[in-house]
């Protein structure tokens, strides 16, 4: 191709595409536009950084990388007579970070273990994994992108399980690992792009890039490990059911190859590498000088026998990388690119230590893609696969580097690297999983009368996930621009029950004393303090109810002197020992002879144990029905008799009603409680109005002068 001044450079076509492989030895450059079912290479071009602007695949010096992508952006311009003004990259797979953790989940009671349950599990253990990246960074709160994760083991009840869905149990977990590509990392390479004089068109993973030429798809959905040996590190990706899910890395790679060759034959490093990659191309012996000036001639054997520790080493650590990330277990088969993955017998090694056939560890090179067309002394090796790979998937990926949706109307900015969930788009918009499943209330247990009694919560409302106004789940895929709403889980309301609730027979004991009829109602005590019927219980609580009385204990409770009075029961005289029960009619009449005055006639000021029924804390039709029920049955007006004996309660012990929404109990008080005796005990002043005083009472508009008791719910505010 005719070589252009930079001055007559043209404007990049759109449909080109400008692949860069930045590597931590070379920067690796080619232009390529896609034709039909092809993708055809105008230009490649390879190089060498000047000295280490780069370890382990992250960049340390920007001038340094910037001045080696200018020099493979500048060649090729002059070839192909136009200027590269945008870039497709990708992030080395040694700049990941992975951390394994373990998350578990309590399980509903009858509960069947669904999908959206498993995904929320999940997406609980990727958040955790995350945060224990921040601890180890010194939680420098930077962003991570979850680029894949992988599912160790599933748990139930603490017991090793391969699936979860459907299952029922007490404890569920999961085990996974988890791999994030930090923010910074993105950050660097766009800052390189930049100064070159270009914009990032689309970034995505090397090893994404790599599997997407090396590995045909209808071979995707197998358990597959791709090894991408360079020169300092190995880096490994783990695939299943076509996506990449899990990440790791080994600090080896060819260049501890390179320096046993080099202190075997005493040779400089450069001289090494070419003889490392001279035997690994072609089947002859090999010549060269050491640095006595000694020529030399090694067989590829020789070199082999004397690498074979080292190629064993690396395929160790390989290994057992590889069975670590892929739970402890093999994989279907492994493929190696990159220019370390032809050394000696890495392949035969590799595949004796996973227990595979030796067909099933192969060295994929730019070959196996048969829709590349491209000049054959181009990029031939091995090493060609990432930068060709890059290619092929920024047109894969329309060549969208990051993509938009909205959460809750939260702009979300998510890394176009894989197959893109719900569960990643709440995890950037900070949606926590306990937001998604809903709880069933908390059993409340209790005992009455020494017997366990259990009232159960009720259930919760699990969270509603829309995708366009569409019903959707948490492993839903999403795409640019999708909005997503998320209406969060409602966990249903704790077992309640009010002391009153627990009385099954609300008769009570009729009592006429010297014709003037009462009403003995049962007493109730929770832990040996009686209580009035509105009264909640608690957890654990010990409710005793008593309905039953000796006529001594009422002769007792109403001071009835027995010389003066004698005591009938139903109608049939009775001894002091004998049990009255609810509906009995225990009768106190004179004895023949006595006398008593009248207006001694009282209900004793002992007798503060008497209650009703009515549950004060229902709604006002369950207290109708329950009032109405009580006259049905004892014939008189429960509703005085209940407010005698809460003014006694009241006198003794105050009332607790909730202003504003706390709780504040009003000192004790002989007479009756009313709104204004609320003002003693808060913090607003009267006397310095700022505006409309509202004044509302269990939801209603009330007076100063309105009666309240305890249980009530008050509200007192301003209005300007």
């Amino acid at each position: 191709m005719v070589l252009r001044d930079e001055k007559t450079l043209n404007i990049m076509p759109d449909d080109h595409i400008f692949a860069l492989d930045i590597g931590t030895r070379t920067v690796i450059g080619l232009v390529g536009v896609q034709k039909d079912e092809h993708f055809v290479v105008h230009e490649a071009e390879i190089v060498e950084h000047q000295s280490r602007a780069m370890v382990d695949g992250q960049i340390h010096d920007i001038e340094k990388v910037v001045h080696s992508v200018k020099a493979v952006k500048e060649a090729l311009e002059k070839r192909l007579g136009f200027r590269l003004h945008r870039a497709a990259i990708a992030a080395a797979g040694r700049v990941l970070k992975t951390s394994r953790v373990q998350v578990s989940r309590d399980i509903e009671e009858g509960q069947e273990i669904d999908q959206q349950f498993i995904s929320a599990l999940e997406m609980d253990g990727i958040q955790k994994a995350q945060l224990n990246i921040d601890s180890n960074n010194g939680g420098d709160n930077e962003q991570y992108y979850c680029v894949g994760y992988s599912v160790v083991n599933y748990y139930l009840n603490d017991f090793a399980i391969s699936s979860l869905e459907g299952h029922k149990g007490k404890k569920a977990g999961v085990e996974i690992l988890a791999t994030f590509l930090p923010q910074t990392v993105v950050d660097s390479l766009y800052t390189v792009i930049q100064r070159a004089g270009m914009e990032v068109e689309y970034i995505t993973l090397e090893p994404i890039a790599a599997l997407n030429l090396a590995i045909p798809p209808d071979l995707r959905l197998l358990n597959l490990a791709l090894v991408d040996i360079g020169a300092g590190t190995s880096d490994i990706a783990i695939t299943k059911s076509g996506t990449i899910v899990a990440y790791s890395m080994v600090p080896m790679a060819g260049d501890e190859i390179t320096e046993a060759i080099a202190q075997n034959y005493l040779v400089d490093f450069n001289t090494a590498e070419n003889i490392k990659i001279s035997i690994s191309t072609r089947n002859e012996p090999v010549t060269f000088s050491d640095i006595l000036d000694n020529e030399i001639t090694v067989t590829p054997e020789e070199v082999n026998a004397v690498i074979f520790p080292v190629v064993q080493k690396l395929g160790e650590t390989i290994v057992e990388k590889i069975l670590e990330y892929n739970g402890g277990k093999s994989p279907n088969a492994v493929f190696l690119v990159g220019g370390g993955s032809q050394s000696g017998n890495l392949c035969k090694v590799i595949a004796d230590l996973l227990g595979l056939p030796g067909t099933r560890v192969a060295v994929r090179d730019r070959k196996i893609a048969k829709n590349i067309i491209i000049d054959e002394d181009v990029l031939k090796g091995p090493e060609g696969i990432t930068p060709l790979g890059i290619l092929v998937t920024s047109v894969m990926a329309n060549k969208k580097d990051f993509f938009h949706v909205t959460v809750n109307g939260q702009k979300v900015r998510m890394l176009n690297t894989r197959r893109m969930n719900v569960s990643d788009a709440l995890i950037l918009a900070g949606i926590k999983p306990e937001e998604l499943l809903c709880k069933s209330g908390r059993t409340l247990k209790f005992y009455v009368n020494g017997e366990e009694r259990t009232v159960r919560g009720g259930f919760g409302k699990p969270a509603t996930i829309y995708v366009n106004n569409v019903v959707s789940r948490l492993n839903s895929s999403v795409s640019p621009g999708d909005e997503i709403l998320v209406i969060p889980a409602e966990n249903g309301v704790d077992g309640r029950i009010n002391a009153g609730e627990l009385i099954e027979d609300i008769e009570p004991v009729r009592f006429t004393y010297n014709g003037n009829t009462q009403y003995i109602y049962p007493q109730i005590f929770i832990n040996g303090t009686e209580v009035l019927p509105d009264t909640p219980v608690k957890n654990n609580d010990k409710v005793e109810i008593v309905r039953e009385y000796t006529v001594k204990k009422i002769q007792e409770l109403f001071e009835i002197d027995s010389s003066v009075f004698e005591f009938t029961l139903n109608g049939l005289p009775v001894k002091q020992e004998t049990v009255v029960r609810p509906g009995d009619h225990l009768e106190a009449n004179l004895r023949s002879g006595g006398s008593i005055e009248a207006d001694s006639v009282v209900f004793s000021e002992n007798m503060d144990t008497n209650f009703e029924l009515n549950n004060e804390s229902a709604s006002e039709q369950e207290n109708e029905n329950a009032s109405n029920a009580a006259a049905a049955t004892s014939g008189t007006d429960i509703n005085s008799f209940l407010d005698d004996v809460r003014q006694k309660l009241a006198a003794r012990d105050g009332i607790t009603v909730k202003v504003n929404g706390k709780l504040i109990t009003l000192p004790p008080k002989t007479s009756g409680y009313i709104f204004i005796d609320i003002f003693n005990c808060i913090d607003i002043d009267l006397t310095s109005p700022k505006g409309i005083i509202h004044l509302k009472l269990n939801g209603r508009e009330a007076g100063f002068t309105d009666s309240i008791k305890s249980g009530d719910v008050i509200d007192i505010y301003w209005e300007e």
